[in-house]
């Protein structure tokens, strides 16, 4: 399986906490914000990115405990200039209403920020 199809079997099972979350932040609905789900990103598919502000939002169970190859993963993504912010699944499925405040504070911040490249610089592998 290639990533791109690796993407969409994610995007179809998709854990809890990833679909509260994708329902707050799909079609707009945090600020205007544009994310998109499971997206090919280089070597790596993260879980939610808006590519406006570079923002990735991880939501990580018992399995990122700390995770060497997390910390890989995230030093790749800051090397392209993103910021990744990573949630508990626990926490996104009992206090969302804070992780989705974190979000939208993290997107102020980095609002109007410019960035050169694009979405294909990055090796964004979607439908086109």
């Amino acid at each position: 399986m290639n990533q791109t199809e690796f993407a969409k079997y994610l995007r179809q099972n998709m854990t809890d906490a990833e679909k509260r979350l994708w329902f707050h932040l799909r079609a707009y609905r945090l600020n205007g914000k544009r994310f998109r789900r499971q997206q090919p990103l280089g070597p790596y598919i993260v879980d939610f990115v808006h590519f406006g502000s570079r923002v990735i939002v991880e939501a990580d169970g018992a399995q990122h405990n700390d995770s060497e190859s997390d910390k890989e993963r995230d030093a790749w993504l800051r090397s392209q200039g993103f910021t990744v912010l990573r949630f508990w699944n626990h926490e996104i499925l009992r206090q969302v209403d804070v992780v989705l405040s974190v979000i939208y504070d993290e997107l102020g911040k980095r609002e109007g920020v410019a960035f050169e490249g694009s979405e294909k610089d990055v090796g964004l592998a979607g439908r086109r």
